[in-house]
């Protein structure tokens, strides 16, 4: 049975930073990236990573301050968020695709965690 627990969320002052992460059990998965979803919005796609490291995507709402890593001892994946802002409060999914080529479509990822709340104030 596969199951993904992130942590890492909470309050956080606008400018600073947080990390979360997401262990993943049950099998190892190509890719691994990170969603989230605002009140009142859509979930959208935030970044992802491939096995090795070599590939990865971010959402240009992200670009230059987020950096997605994976540790594959640990079968964890890791998003550090530096400069956060008010618009990056949100709850963050970590989600995992048996497809070795990252994907910023929801509807690629095969499994999903349960999210984990991040509130950025001004």
């Amino acid at each position: 049975q596969v199951r993904l627990v992130e942590s890492g969320g909470g309050l956080v002052q606008a400018g600073g930073s947080l990390r979360l992460s997401c262990a993943a059990s049950g099998r190892t998965f190509s890719t691994m990236g990170w969603f989230r979803q605002a009140p009142g919005k859509e979930r959208e796609f935030v970044a992802a990573i491939n096995w090795s490291g070599g590939s990865t995507l971010y959402a240009d709402t992200v670009k230059g301050r987020f950096t997605i890593s994976r540790d594959n001892v640990k079968n964890t994946v890791y998003l550090q968020m530096n400069s956060l802002k008010p618009e990056d409060t949100a709850v963050y999914y970590c989600a995992v695709d048996r497809s070795p080529v990252p994907s910023t479509r929801a509807t690629s990822y095969d499994y999903w965690g349960q999210g984990t709340p991040v509130t950025v104030s001004s």
